[in-house]
């Protein structure tokens, strides 16, 4: 009986801090604003996916929290949470008619009523909203009991649907690029979200598969070390291929969010043989993409009248430039630690703007005004020559970067100097105890992250063709940092997936408008606290993170002596 109690006690508990979130986002716009955002025409919005999803979540919490397990306790724990979410926004309906609540909560207004109450009478309607979340609880309750392969598949099914009814303008957009062969999709697609045949298509084809794939037995590894290379080089060469299509598969506006993760990963790069690998924590880091910048801007533009170089020929000159600041910045920090040489880097950043931005070096770096007209890249000589000017050109310029800078950070990384930064980054008076020169070792390292960042700032003032102050402002080096720290510090996949989660996903979530950044910061809060190693770390920091988590070693019993 006690624990029938407590699992009431949090079912309710579960129920009434979900219906507090979803009385959160309602007051905060969202699901005003979203109520008309299809993600299946006529069926189901993306404001009524937000009213039902906290209950879908909270009710799973409160089941799966249940010390008594029988079926029919199950469902009427779902039901009490689903219940009490349901009474919270009762509760706000009936304070909102007794209160002017849009005094304090501008978005506490008749239209969130009448999208609680279905567009009913208040009483009636408020009767229905309460039988809804009721009724979502028990069926939360009711997937939880259904067997694992069917559960599967529903939830892969109902996620599908929901991912593709969200991003339908954005696929709709995409496979509109492809020509005639964008009529084989457009019945899956309503002007708003999925039409109701594509999302039962999308449920069956999702559903089947993933039901049929469940029930499979689990396929053998192979054993053959010539079929394991066979498949490794062949999945490699697919994702190769699939890369190099991207631009012509995605279209241009794809294309340019592809073209700034690029850049960001070529940063990222740098910053990670800074940060990651030698432990030296750089705040400053986009004054070296700033310096590679405005270097080809110099060489390259004829607005200034110094130089008319073109963009191969500045290239190297960047580059040495980007080095010399590299060192330039590391001679006078090489005795600091920790926060002061982030303070220290932070003002070299800063430094670097301010002299971009002021008008004493105007004449030479154009001040306020920037570099206008730098020359593009060309490839090929005469006649067979191409000028990468387009998003899809300047995307194959930015990837050969990349595999060059990656390559390079491997063989680094796996090298002795490689090892030397890491053994300053774990402990530098150990370090230096065991003969390790720090001054070269540190030196090396800022010297590597700004030439890696240098090229990235030569690809950038190309691919704008102007660069300006504004565009090498603090938050640069944040976002580099926290791309490296979301990844996983120290490593060289993770920078890549790190673009991907913070450079890529917000321009994929433009859809949502101005609430964009709170999905944004709801997803980063939820993976920093599931997986504060990063999403695809290094091994040494995942043992350091997860050491606590590790079980205690086993003491062998001793053996018993003989009297």
């Amino acid at each position: 009986m006690q624990n029938k109690y407590t699992d009431w006690k949090q079912a309710l508990r579960s129920g009434l801090l979900g219906g507090a979130i979803i009385v959160l986002l309602s007051l905060i716009g969202i699901v005003t604003a979203f109520n008309k955002t299809f993600i299946i025409t006529k069926v189901l919005t993306f404001g009524e996916l937000l009213l039902l999803g906290p209950i879908i979540v909270f009710s799973f919490v409160a089941i799966r929290k249940a010390a008594t397990k029988s079926p029919g306790f199950l469902l009427l724990t779902g039901a009490i949470a689903g219940l009490a979410s349901g009474l919270v926004l009762i509760a706000l309906v009936g304070v909102g008619q007794l209160i002017n609540l849009r005094a304090m909560f501008v978005n506490a207004s008749d239209d969130l009523y009448a999208i609680y109450s279905y567009n009913q009478t208040l009483f009636f309607g408020m009767i229905l909203r309460l039988a809804v979340s009721g009724l979502t609880g028990l069926m939360t309750a009711g997937f939880f009991r259904l067997p694992a392969r069917i559960k599967q598949a529903l939830g892969q099914a109902l996620l599908y649907i929901i991912m593709m009814g969200l991003m339908s303008k954005l696929i709709g957009t995409v496979i509109a690029s492809w020509g005639f062969v964008s009529l084989l999709f457009e019945w899956m697609f309503a002007r708003s979200g999925l039409s109701i045949v594509g999302a039962v298509v999308i449920f069956l084809l999702v559903g089947g598969l993933t039901y049929w794939r469940y029930g499979r037995p689990k396929a053998r590894l192979v054993r053959d070390p010539k079929k394991q290379q066979l498949v490794r080089w062949g999945t490699l060469g697919g994702l190769g291929i699939l890369i190099l299509l991207l631009p012509s598969i995605l279209g241009m506006w794809f294309s340019e969010i592809l073209d700034n993760v690029g850049l960001f990963i070529l940063m990222g790069l740098g910053l990670n043989i800074v940060v990651g690998f030698a432990g030296l924590l750089d705040l400053g880091y986009v004054a070296f993409y700033a310096i590679g910048a405005y270097t080809i801007g110099v060489l390259t533009s004829p607005e200034l009248g110094f130089f008319n170089m073109t963009f191969w020929q500045a290239f190297p000159f960047a580059i040495l430039v980007a080095v010399a600041a590299g060192i330039l910045l590391g001679l006078p920090i090489l005795k600091m630690r920790g926060d002061y040489l982030a303070i220290v880097t932070l003002g070299f950043g800063e430094i670097i703007r301010l002299l971009a931005l002021s008008d004493w070096l105007k004449p030479w770096l154009g001040g306020t005004q920037g570099i206008q007209r730098i020359a593009k890249p060309v490839i090929g000589i005469g006649n067979f020559s191409i000028q990468l000017e387009s998003q899809q050109q300047l995307y194959y310029l930015i990837l050969a970067g990349i595999v060059i800078v990656a390559f390079i950070a491997i063989r680094l990384r796996d090298s002795r100097l490689g090892r030397t930064w890491m053994a300053l980054r774990e402990d530098e008076d150990v370090a230096v105890a065991m003969g390790i020169n720090h001054v070269a070792t540190k030196l090396t390292a800022f010297a590597m992250g700004a030439i890696f960042s240098g090229i990235g700032g030569t690809i950038f003032a190309a691919k704008l063709g102007s660069i300006y102050p504004s565009s090498f402002m603090f938050l640069v080096s944040i976002n580099i940092l926290s791309l490296i720290i979301v990844g996983g510090m120290g490593s060289i996949p993770g920078v890549f997936v790190g673009a991907l989660a913070l450079m890529g996903l917000p321009e994929v979530l433009r859809e949502f408008a101005e609430y964009r950044y709170l999905f944004y910061g709801a997803a980063l809060v939820a993976m920093m606290l599931a997986k504060p190693e990063g999403l695809w770390p290094e091994a040494r920091h995942k043992l350091e993170l997860h050491e606590a988590e590790a079980p205690p070693p086993q003491e062998s019993e001793p053996a018993a002596t003989s009297a």
